[in-house]
């Protein structure tokens, strides 16, 4: 996969709802329902996490959900990438990036979303020819007011910030042109998985679902 390519695909999945829910699992007998009330509330597109020694198996039950994008978050090394694929993942999300783990990601047809924090790791990533990346940790590098920033000297860069993003903050950052979506956890807490309240995810992420985006 070229950089080209994977940029594409994660300008195509960040464009599918304006939340991506950022998902802990530690027990793979949720991740079918959980999956299934983010889908119905509007919110198609899942980055499971590596946090959790059930995630590769969540990840492989969740690809089976009707309707989902389910990708592999917290990837940080080739080997995370290959397993992640192998699980069936569509897509990677990183915290930050190196060579190995993009150079991975493309062996392996994996979409990156890689992390960055400032200009100059944007600038290395457009370099590299991606045009997409995720913003972490956002609210402690300045949140929605670096990202405003950014897009003066960096028209070409588009950012799906991630990190300390909340119901109330989102909107700063969905408005702004070089935001596609942002990345969440709010809709997913622990509390609600380990008490089975699908019915309250799903209202979290049809709220999710319904927030505006400001880009042309």
């Amino acid at each position: 996969m070229t950089p080209k390519e994977a940029s594409a695909n994660a300008r195509e999945f960040c464009g599918l709802a304006p939340v991506i829910p950022v998902l802990v699992v530690q027990e793979v007998a949720h991740a079918v329902p959980l999956a299934e009330a983010l889908v119905r509330g509007g919110l198609p597109v899942l980055e499971v996490t590596l946090r959790t020694p059930a995630a590769l198996e969540v990840i492989r039950a969740m690809a089976a959900v009707a309707g989902g994008v389910v990708g592999a978050g917290t990837i940080l090394t080739p080997e995370d990438a290959k397993a992640a694929r192998e699980a069936g993942a569509l897509f990677g999300v990183s915290p930050g990036v190196t060579d190995s783990l993009v150079e991975a990601c493309e062996a392996e047809d994996l979409p990156l979303l890689g992390g960055v924090a400032t200009v100059s790791e944007a600038m290395r990533m457009l370099e590299r020819g991606y045009e997409v990346c995720k913003f972490f940790p956002a609210e402690a590098n300045g949140g929605a007011a670096t990202l405003r920033a950014f897009a003066g000297p960096l028209p070409q860069m588009s950012f799906c910030p991630t990190g300390g993003v909340t119901p109330a903050n989102a909107p700063d950052y969905l408005k702004l042109p070089n935001v596609l979506c942002v990345g969440g956890s709010w809709v997913a807490e622990a509390s609600l998985l380990r008490d089975g309240r699908w019915d309250e995810v799903e209202r979290l992420a049809r709220e999710a679902s319904r927030l505006e985006r400001g880009r042309p």
